[in-house]
C-alpha cells in the first residue's frame, strides 16, 4: 500500500472561508476525509497544514525517506521559499506541486514557483479536485 501525504501551507486551514471566488466555500479538512475514503483501500493517506516555514520543511523531512510521495500547495511560500526548494531537493520521495487557482491568470509575483524547479508534476487552476489527479498520479 503507497503512503502519500498532503501538505499544505499558509491560509490554507481557511479554505471554504477566504476568498470563495477564487478558491472555492469547500474547507480541505471534510474535502480530504473524502479523497482518504476514496483511495483507503491502495492508499494510507495523512494531511498536514501549517502556515509557518520551518514546520513545513521539518514535516518534509520527516517524511520525504519514509514515504511514497507528498502533495504539497506551499501557499505563498511558492513564490518565495528557495528554503522549501531546498528540502524538496533533499528528499526521496516524490513531489506533486498543487494549487487551486490558476497561478498563470493571478498577480505577477504569483508567476514564480520555486517548487515547480523541484516537483515531480504539477497541478494548478484545477480547484480541489486537482489534489484528486496529484493522488491519481502517484497510482
Amino acid at each position: 500500500m503507497k503512503k502519500l501525504i498532503i501538505i499544505n501551507g499558509p491560509n490554507l486551514n481557511l479554505l471554504g472561508k477566504r476568498e470563495v471566488s477564487i478558491y472555492g466555500n469547500q474547507d480541505f479538512s471534510s474535502y480530504f476525509e473524502v479523497l482518504r475514503k476514496k483511495y483507503a483501500s491502495h492508499i494510507e493517506m495523512e494531511y498536514f497544514q501549517s502556515n509557518h516555514e520551518g514546520f513545513l520543511i521539518d514535516k518534509l523531512h520527516e517524511v520525504g525517506f519514509s514515504y511514497d510521495g507528498v502533495i504539497l500547495n506551499a501557499g505563498a511560500y511558492t513564490h518565495t521559499s528557495i528554503a522549501l526548494h531546498d528540502a524538496i531537493k533533499a528528499i526521496e520521495a516524490h513531489v506533486v506541486e498543487v494549487h487551486i487557482s490558476d497561478l498563470k491568470s493571478r498577480e505577477d509575483f504569483r508567476q514564480k514557483s520555486y517548487i515547480s524547479l523541484v516537483a515531480k508534476k504539477i497541478i494548478v487552476g484545477k480547484g480541489l479536485p486537482g489534489y484528486e489527479e496529484a493522488v491519481e498520479y502517484f497510482l
